[in-house]
């Protein structure tokens, strides 16, 4: 409705569309009713008497060749890949074997699974157990940290003063450090790298 309560032109248009019969009558009465929205009304009633296909001859030899061919070209083009995240299908269970598989704090999974890491500081050896331990490939991890923006925490819920805000990726071994990872067993997944 517009701020005087008459109806939009969207409003009144989308109405004359789905009247039963948009005949002339129908039109002439919307005409009266709507006088400001008259050209559109007009252009929309012709649109709608149309012969949808006003072209009866049939397809010739070279129509049907290119569509053939278009068609085939289309049919041999693989689908795109869709890039899941593997992170997505683990429950809370499956995150913690993962951290325990890795011998890491939970909280270094869950950053993984919230983007939170810069995957390029992320030592390929230990990418490579990660990758394996949440069923997936390097590759695929890295599809996913390429396509998709980070995961927002707002699947957990906690009580805070302010609002949440989104976090800043870091790199891997600032992560070991704020999850508070022994410097002996940090150096370890540090010398993981090829």
């Amino acid at each position: 409705m517009s701020p005087a309560g008459r109806p939009s032109r969207e409003d009144v248009l989308d109405a004359f569309a789905v009247e039963p019969r948009p005949d002339r009558e129908t039109l002439e009465r919307y005409l009266r009713a709507y006088p400001d929205y008259a050209e559109d009304l007009v252009d929309l009633s012709r649109e709608l008497s149309r012969d949808p296909c006003e072209d009866e001859a049939p397809l010739s030899v070279e129509d049907r060749a290119l569509i053939d061919a278009a068609w085939r070209r289309h049919a041999a083009d693989p689908a795109p890949e869709v890039v899941t995240d593997p992170f997505a299908a683990l429950s809370t269970a499956d995150l913690r074997e993962v951290a325990r598989r890795l011998d890491v704090p939970r909280q270094i999974v869950t950053a993984f699974r919230e983007r939170r890491v810069i995957l390029s500081s992320v030592p390929r050896r230990f990418l490579a157990r990660l990758a394996e331990a949440v069923n997936s490939s390097v590759d695929k991890l890295e599809a996913v940290w390429s396509e998709s923006v980070p995961t927002p925490a707002l699947a957990r819920s906690y009580k805070a003063d302010a609002k949440p805000s989104a976090v800043e990726p870091v790199s891997f071994e600032r992560l070991l450090i704020d999850a508070g990872v022994p410097e002996d067993r940090r150096t370890a997944l540090m010398a993981e790298a090829d």
